[in-house]
């Protein structure tokens, strides 16, 4: 059966179509994916870029995150991947956070970042969130995060006062 034209007003989405043909464009698989935390408060040395921990998966379709020892993404399927972090930036007093910075790494160099510096009016906590789109080749290509908490008192940490998801790594492949 072909279908030459279907008008709105006389389409029912619950009826079933058998197609004969192939379709193609649609579809496709955004593996491999995962997404990790931070599970409990971690201790920064103030002013010091720090590698973030984020030791906790919540899903690695791909087994491609390294929860344990790395905690880097080096996904085994060549392609474009969008790349995102968070991190909740606490400077442990009341209002003396000075800079809270958070930076994606590809392959141990710097490639974007999300910094805020609070001159004038310092807070006590921050949610800096960072994304990309990045070109990975599939095999050796590798993202991780790192952070940069300046504070008055020299006592900065990451914080998971809403439970862990604000400190969170995650990605994913784009289907071009």
């Amino acid at each position: 059966m072909a279908i030459d034209k279907i008008q709105s007003e006389s389409i029912n989405l619950a009826d079933t179509f058998a197609f004969t043909g192939t379709v193609t464009g649609a579809g496709g698989v955004m593996t491999p994916a995962f997404e990790a935390v931070v599970a409990s408060n971690q201790s920064l040395t103030d002013a010091t870029t720090t590698k973030v921990i984020y030791g906790s998966e919540v899903y690695d379709t791909d087994n491609c995150y390294d929860s344990s020892t790395n905690y880097r993404f080096t996904p085994t399927t060549a392609g474009k991947y969008f790349v995102y972090a968070s991190a909740y930036c606490d400077a442990e007093a009341s209002d003396n956070l000075i800079i809270s910075d958070l930076t994606i790494y590809k392959n141990g160099s710097y490639y974007s970042r999300s910094y805020n510096w609070f001159h004038g009016s310092p807070g006590r906590h921050y949610n800096n969130f960072v994304s990309a789109t990045i070109d990975f080749n599939g095999s050796s290509d590798y993202v991780e995060i790192f952070v940069l908490v300046d504070d008055e008192t020299s006592n900065p940490k990451l914080a998971a006062p809403n439970g862990y998801r604000d400190n969170k790594f995650g990605a994913f492949r784009i289907i071009t």
